[in-house]
């Protein structure tokens, strides 16, 4: 039996999809995470944080719910800022993951590179270069 376990991500839910973004420290995670949510609500959809940072990942049958870690439930960090408290969502099934990275990620990638294992569920996966502009492609990705 897999069992849940807590990573160093960060999650949004837009509309009943939980997006799950990884990345080492300064991937501009948060950022992404911020910006999904903007441009989600500018869409009118509907679109809060789940986590900042970490994330809790517990396996449901098939299905992967992810929840905020109770003591920064509802707090994210804004660069140059600090800490700052947002409305959040106690919990969302993962859907997409997306990997960032300092460097550039293959320009076409691999079908297995396309997918994600997480406590032993497959989910589609996107790697993209920190700073990139993600928001019209993770959104495009949940209406199809």
């Amino acid at each position: 039996m897999v069992k849940a376990e807590t990573i160093y991500a960060g999650c949004v839910v837009i509309g009943e999809a939980g997006i799950l973004i990884r990345g080492g420290p300064k991937t501009g995670k948060s950022t992404l995470a911020r910006e999904l949510v903007f441009h989600a609500n500018q869409a009118c959809m509907f679109a809060r944080l789940v986590s900042d940072d970490r994330t809790r990942i517990e396996p449901c049958g098939s299905r992967l719910v992810v929840r905020p870690v109770p003591p920064i439930e509802g707090q994210i960090e804004v660069r140059g800022v600090g800490i700052m408290a947002v409305s959040f969502e106690k919990a969302a099934v993962l859907r997409l993951v997306i990997d960032l990275f300092p460097e550039d990620p293959p320009r076409y990638p691999e079908e297995a590179e396309a997918q994600a294992v997480l406590c032993g569920v497959l989910l589609p996966r996107l790697a993209s270069r920190t700073g990139t502009p993600l928001s019209d492609v993770v959104l495009s990705r949940l209406r199809v």
